[in-house]
């Protein structure tokens, strides 16, 4: 990996890509910071201390804090997120818009951009209202607004339309022109903004009291438990299961193709942590949306306050009875493993890959062409799917049951190294990707 980071510095348009990059996360943190217009930032700061509820700890996680601190970026890019989960749902049961995911090619993929993005502006419409209403209505004994009305509710929810907008052109800006996926490396750097508080609340448990000894067996245990989820991260990310393929022999003319041996690579996770991403949004929304509307729901009974109680569950578990917490890893369980099922299926189709090996008159060792293959691909890549599901529940799950020890304050846990390791084995990966391409383009030359 350094290899290749010394190696990308080293040549000029990708050192280009590399610092362009760096200066719009730099222009990401920055916005972070920037306050809301109309926001009184002390009466912020004292609703902060005196709430203890997360109303959307997960989307404050990827955000790097710009939710609680109400920035410009608060909703970071999470309507973007919940927009594209639902496009891809829509393009399961809605026969042109499959068509056009299917074999639209580049103009279909446009389109389907644009589509999400419409709908990534509704839903950021609709969630800025939300939440203008939430802290007007429920927290105006703080006095978070300065001059509560229409015309500061107009400025607050534009503002944070805006912001959302920003992040995706943020986003589309590295993607074509740095280094990376765009929108996955903006949450990987909001995740990596909560490192430092990761790391005091480390040293809070071994320096509670003075040396505490019970408080540093615990931070050990945890960064030896780091260290071994990251490993074991990187070696599930970077396996693959290798298909033989042979290709018979073809004579054209006077010259002989074919004959040669290659494989197909079936990764261990090959929808990486996108079904972790779309789990964690998909089941903190309900409760972003119920607080919204009712700030006090947390201390109210009734079936939106169960609702509410349950969806939280995966942010924190403070005032959080256990039982949601387990009901809320199962649904969690099911979440992951079915988007992951989802993600894998819509990215590789046993079928086109069969027909692509017979066109080429290629074979798979030992089956037979035509079902046998599609239904041995099948075969295998469910296997995968099931192991790369199960690991990434188990991974995401395990913190969350760690909540209920001294060590609540620890948001830095399993889904957060997933999409951390997994951002970046993708980024490490794309560098080596254009260096081999630029290494083919000299040599071409």
């Amino acid at each position: 990996m350094f290899k290749t980071i010394k190696n990308a510095l080293k040549t000029p348009d990708i050192r280009k890509r590399l610092m362009y990059t760096l200066l719009l996360i730099v222009i990401f943190r920055f916005g972070c910071h920037i306050t809301v217009p109309g926001v009184d930032s002390l009466a912020l700061g004292e609703l902060a201390k005196q709430s203890t509820q997360s109303i959307a700890g997960f989307i404050d996680l990827i955000s790097g804090g710009a939710f609680s601190n109400f920035s410009i970026f608060a909703m970071s890019i999470s309507p973007y997120i919940t927009a594209s989960i639902v496009i891809q749902l829509l393009g399961m049961v809605i026969p042109s818009l499959e068509k056009l995911v299917k074999e639209g090619g580049e103009e279909g993929k446009a389109k389907i951009n644009k589509y999400t993005k419409i709908l990534t502006l509704v839903l950021a419409l609709v969630e800025s209202i939300g939440i203008y209403l939430s802290y007007s209505n429920s927290y105006s004994a703080f006095g978070v607004f300065i001059n509560p009305g229409f015309k500061t509710g107009m400025l607050v929810v534009l503002s944070l339309v805006a912001g959302t907008a920003f992040l995706m052109w943020l986003g589309e800006q590295i993607t074509n022109k740095g280094i990376g996926n765009g929108i996955s490396m903006l949450i990987f750097v909001g995740i990596i903004a909560s490192l430092p508080d990761a790391l005091r609340t480390l040293y809070g448990l071994v320096t509670a009291g003075g040396f505490n000894t019970a408080g540093f067996l615990i931070a050990l245990a945890i960064l030896v438990g780091a260290f071994a989820l990251v490993a074991a991260v990187v070696f599930v990310q970077q396996a693959e299961r290798r298909v033989p393929v042979q290709y018979a022999k073809k004579v054209v003319g006077r010259k002989m193709y074919g004959g040669q041996n290659t494989h197909i690579p079936l990764k261990l996770a090959m929808a990486g942590v996108i079904p972790v991403i779309f789990a964690s949004s998909f089941l903190t929304f309900p409760a972003m949306i119920i607080s919204m509307f009712n700030a006090n729901i947390a201390s109210e009974t009734g079936f939106w306050s169960v609702i509410y109680k349950f969806s939280i569950a995966t942010s924190t578990s403070q005032g959080i009875h256990w039982g949601y917490t387990i009901a809320n890893a199962i649904v969690y369980l099911l979440l992951i493993l079915g988007f992951t099922f989802f993600y894998t299926y819509a990215t590789f189709n046993p079928a086109e890959v069969s027909n692509n090996i017979k066109k080429n008159g290629g074979f798979i060792p030992g089956i037979r062409a035509g079902k046998p293959t599609i239904e041995y691909i099948s075969s295998i890549l469910g296997k995968l799917t099931w192991f790369g599901g199960l690991f990434l529940s188990a991974i995401a799950i395990l913190p969350m049951l760690m909540r209920f020890t001294p060590i609540e304050g620890l948001t830095f846990g399993g889904t957060s190294i997933l999409i951390v390791v997994g951002v970046a084995l993708e980024t490490i990966q794309q560098l080596e990707s254009r260096l081999v391409m630029r290494h083919y383009k000299g040599f071409l030359e």
